[in-house]
């Protein structure tokens, strides 16, 4: 019924909308064709020109900022964060790698969700072995990672599905062993006597003096790639850049410092030099076989914290037990 009477009332307003006295008709169209037509024009004419009007205004009260800019910006605050927990020491450092440690577990498993891996024993057994590092040695360390196994079999056993528990439980074990072993030896290294604060800084500074190096080297000069499968941008230019940043930052370091002699501070340089871009590749080989491009946002423009501490990951443990060597 109401499509038989409708279309005669909108087609003779239209069709005879002509004729002078069939006005009493003209107002009736107007509730339904003049008034949605008012807000559509007026949505139509702020759309075109709605960007520019916001653009301008967010360029008034935000000021744009390059991203190298975006990237010291929010460098600044965890560069604090950093020196004053390295400062303190103690259980305060070690509680602040345990929260680093959980938070980079947290950021792998989200990575590797569609793995179902094993949550909870993997959170409690990498803060366990922070933990350890600080009231034990790398033994009890060991120990505690070994506890992995039967916890991860134990949730891994009532789960309903068993389809692909194997994947699920390698996966767990991948992420407390790169995170766990990470920042507990970021505690041993922190925890050694008269000059852990010292050493680790000069390891902290090595590997991001590097990174910076090599991020330079590759953008002026770098037109060789070494791993195109992995990180397309790395470059051999950049690989050698780095490599002298890394070498020369703990240098530099160890000339402040009468009891880091200058041979044992160039070797322990170079050997970060070396080992800092293989913990970048292997957080960059992760990534890419699982589809992701940032491990996270807890950094803001720099990514996630894997993001940001893969080469620490590695090299915190190489200086440490470097530092074992050479010095105590």
């Amino acid at each position: 019924m109401l499509e038989d009477l409708d279309p005669p009332s909108f087609q003779f307003s239209r069709g005879r909308g002509e004729r002078e006295p069939e006005e009493p008709l003209r107002p009736e169209p107007e509730p339904f064709e003049d008034e949605p037509l008012e807000p559509e024009i007026i949505v139509r004419r702020t759309g075109d020109d709605e960007a520019p009007r916001r653009g301008r205004g967010r360029r008034r009260l935000i000021p744009e900022m390059s991203e190298t800019t975006a990237r010291v910006v929010v460098a600044i605050p965890w560069i604090v964060f950093a020196i004053a927990i390295v400062g303190a020491g103690g259980l305060v450092f070690t509680l602040a790698m345990v929260a680093l440690a959980i938070l980079g577990l947290r950021e792998f498993f989200l990575m590797a969700r569609p793995e179902q891996p094993i949550m909870l024993p993997g959170y409690a057994v990498a803060a366990g072995m922070v933990i350890a590092a600080h009231y034990g040695s790398a033994f009890q360390i060991l120990l505690v990672f070994a506890a992995l196994f039967p916890l991860a079999f134990a949730f891994a056993a009532v789960r309903r599905s068993h389809e692909a528990i194997t994947i699920s439980i390698a996966f767990t074990v991948l992420g407390v062993a790169w995170m766990g072993i990470g920042f507990s030896h970021a505690v041993l290294l922190r925890d050694l006597p008269t000059h852990g604060g010292a050493l680790l800084i000069d390891v902290l500074v090595a590997t991001f003096l590097g990174d910076t190096a090599a991020y330079a080297a590759g953008r002026l000069f770098g037109s060789r790639k070494i791993t195109p499968r992995i990180s397309p941008n790395k470059t051999l230019e950049g690989l050698i850049g780095g490599f002298i940043g890394a070498t020369l930052g703990f240098w530099f370091a160890g000339l402040y410092q009468d009891w880091l002699p200058g041979v044992d501070a160039l070797l322990m340089g170079m050997a970060i030099g070396v080992i800092a871009p293989v913990g970048d590749l292997f957080a960059s080989l992760i990534k890419r076989d699982l589809g992701v491009k940032d491990t996270g946002r807890l950094f803001g423009p720099h990514g996630g914290l894997i993001d940001r501490l893969d080469a620490v990951l590695f090299t915190v443990v190489a200086g440490y037990y470097l530092s074992v060597a050479f010095i105590y």
